[in-house]
């Protein structure tokens, strides 16, 4: 089997999967807005924006816990700014400079004695490899529900060329476009 035929294969499987999640969490939120308070709880934290902004910080510093959906649909009548437009690319400038910030704590955790020893033993065998296919592994976690900040670290962790790193973390705002017009269209 070739490389291509593997990336593509990968790359196809996690696309229609980020198409069901995105799917699955619209039937969600439909759910939630017909039969329960979903839209007086979204007013009730709107009163907080910065709490909000903060638990999306940490959210996608620690490995992506709450899906940036849910934030990006908060954002449709609430949030510092009056367009969603704004509020949707403060969400995508946060999402991106915590996976910079996954990048650094990935490349320095290597250092820290603690880690080391696990360090060594697996990313230092499996280094090669993942630094052939880190610039995939970027584009799989920014634009599908596989961890962004996860993949962030890894790719830091084998010392991936930091501004190669920067430029294809840039299609993580690609997941906040499509999602955020589905969301806003559907």
């Amino acid at each position: 089997m070739s490389i291509i035929n593997f990336r593509s294969r990968i790359l196809i499987k996690n696309v229609l999967r980020g198409l069901l999640w995105l799917a699955g969490l619209i039937a969600l939120f439909y759910f939630f807005e017909e039969y329960t308070h979903f839209n007086a709880f979204l007013e009730h934290i709107a009163q907080w924006p910065f709490a909000v902004y903060s638990v999306f910080t940490a959210s996608e510093i620690i490995f992506g816990i709450i899906p940036p959906e849910f934030f990006v649909k908060w954002s449709e009548s609430h949030g510092l700014f009056n367009t969603y437009v704004a509020n949707v690319a403060l969400l995508a400038i946060i999402s991106y400079a915590a996976g910079v910030l996954g990048y650094y704590i990935g490349a320095n955790l290597r250092n820290v004695p603690l880690f080391k020893p696990y360090f060594d033993r697996y990313i230092r065998r499996y280094r090669n490899l993942l630094n052939r296919y880190a610039g995939f592994l970027i584009v799989i976690g920014a634009v599908t529900p596989v961890p962004f900040s996860a993949i962030c670290m890894l790719v830091g962790a084998t010392n991936f060329n930091f501004n190669k790193f920067l430029l294809i973390s840039l299609t993580r705002f690609l997941r906040f476009i499509f999602y955020s017009a589905a969301l806003f269209y559907i």
